[in-house]
């Protein structure tokens, strides 16, 4: 956004000259020039700060309002400055309302425009604020529905997560540490981790949210104004919960975009890595999922390819929205009190960050309502036939009073021989299970089958198929409650 106007004087009506190109007039009388014309559009937010028209005319009437009842200017006066308002917004919805570079910034275009339906009326309404706290403003009630929109599409995904669970509770999948078969695990328990990482998205996009509902408006410029008038009851009507304490941390606190987009980089980073899993899980090395026509395109060459694009754009995005962070850091990280023309390089990340964010939301959600099947006979297969049951092996012989560690270097070894003649565990005839240990007996088989290694796992929050079906029905019951997330 431009730097800030006397918070008792709007722009003039403007010519073609717009606010700035060929004309000081839209300043003061200090200024004799209009900008450079490359300066102009190089100063101009206007391109992409439209996006926050209807902010800027939600908080321009809330300003407007309050002016008529502290006795700033008359209730006829704030009557008429809210029709005029209300006008603009309406040819915006037709088309009528395109203001030109000319307009410099989207608050400078829709005073300017109602200047022109008003007169000098409309030069009252920028009495009692600045510039500064006005985008403030804007910025916060543009985010706060953004991440209530951010939190609907992660409930969308958890819920889309959470059929594939309860479709495949009873389903095995290998588990992995390393990239390594490690033990064997309930599909539904691995899917149930992504809804839980989703669940953290929620609360802290609610804790965010929090800080992000605070009313900057009638800080002024940075020292606050001598007009009388009542921040919080522009603050109760735009259902901010808080005003600032503080006039200069009012215009120049950008903290809760970096935390905003904090909270959105670990929402990608967790798309990232489910992304990740279902690019593997659909190779033909895997071939744990076949990806459905609709959420998968072909090779241009290769006619029998099937490519995840899905997830490998998800993936690739995340980059994106982590650059958003880093910048909005950057940006913030060398400015003195109060506000700087920096902070005009806020509007895009967050735009972008919250655009990205949300497509990949909803693409992930598409993906697991209609555009993977898990093969759960390829999975069946692949955890019969590792040694992700060698730890259970070990359990087996604690269970039987031999120390862990002995019966861990027995199975290591054991696993060794098995890998060197090209057997599984389960080959092994039970004489040289007892020439390993006299405490092996015929019941190892029942103990190492993968469904009964699953089983076995009954710790609170572990893959056993009652723990899974506890989890199941938890998550049941918190998507049912959406207000679990944003409040």
């Amino acid at each position: 956004m431009a730097a800030e106007t006397p918070a008792s004087q709007g722009p003039a009506a403007g010519g073609s000259a717009g606010v700035t190109g060929g004309s000081a007039a839209g300043w003061s009388d200090r200024f004799e020039e209009g900008l450079h014309p490359v300066i102009e559009r190089f100063n101009a937010s206007i391109g992409f700060d439209i996006a926050l028209l209807q902010q800027d005319l939600d908080g321009s009437i809330a300003h407007a309002r309050m002016l008529g009842v502290c006795g700033v200017i008359s209730p006829e006066e704030a009557g008429r400055l809210e029709e005029g308002l209300e006008q603009v917004r309406s040819e915006a919805a037709t088309g009528r309302f395109q203001p030109g570079i000319e307009a410099e910034d989207v608050h400078f275009a829709v005073e300017r425009r109602l200047i022109e339906l008003l007169g000098s009326l409309g030069k009252k309404l920028h009495t009692g604020r600045s510039r500064n706290d006005q985008v403030g403003t804007d910025v916060r009630l543009w985010l706060r529905d953004r991440i209530d929109a951010i939190d609907g599409a992660l409930l969308r995904f958890e819920r889309a997560l959470l059929a594939q669970a309860e479709a495949h509770a009873d389903t095995l999948i290998p588990g992995y540490t390393h990239l390594q078969r490690a033990q064997p695990l309930a599909l539904a328990h691995h899917l149930l981790a992504y809804i839980e990482m989703a669940e953290r998205d929620r609360q802290r996009l609610a804790d965010v949210r929090r800080r992000v509902n605070i009313s900057p408006l009638g800080a002024a410029a940075l020292a606050g104004t001598p007009v009388p008038i009542d921040r919080r009851h522009t603050a109760a009507t735009l259902g901010f919960d808080a005003i600032y304490a503080n006039s200069l941390d009012a215009v120049s606190d950008r903290d809760f975009a970096v935390e905003f987009m904090a909270a959105a980089s670990l929402v990608m980073v967790h798309l990232s890595r489910l992304s990740e899993e279902v690019i593997l899980w659909a190779s033909e090395e895997f071939g744990f999922v076949s990806l459905t026509d609709r959420c998968a395109t072909g090779s241009s060459l290769m006619p029998q390819k099937k490519n995840p694009d899905v997830p490998e754009l998800v993936r690739g995005k995340s980059g994106r929205v982590f650059g958003h962070l880093i910048g909005l850091l950057t940006m913030i990280k060398g400015l003195p009190l109060a506000y700087n023309k920096d902070f005009q390089e806020d509007k895009e990340a967050l735009f972008d960050g919250v655009a990205t964010c949300l497509d990949c939301l909803e693409a992930m959600a598409i993906l697991f309502e209609e555009g993977l099947e898990f093969r759960a006979a390829r999975l069946e297969e692949a955890v019969g036939r590792d040694y992700s049951n060698a730890t259970d092996v070990a359990d087996y012989l604690v269970a039987r009073g031999v120390p862990f560690r002995e019966a861990y270097q027995l199975v290591g070894s054991l696993v060794k021989t098995c890998l060197r003649e090209g057997l599984l565990l389960r080959e092994l005839p039970l004489a040289r299970w007892q020439a390993l240990h006299p405490a092996f007996a015929a019941d190892i088989y029942g103990a190492i089958e993968p469904r009964q290694v699953v089983a076995a796992r009954r710790s609170e929050g572990g893959t056993a198929f009652e723990q899974v079906r506890l989890q199941l029905e938890r998550a049941r019951q918190r998507l049912e409650a959406p207000e679990a997330g944003v409040a």
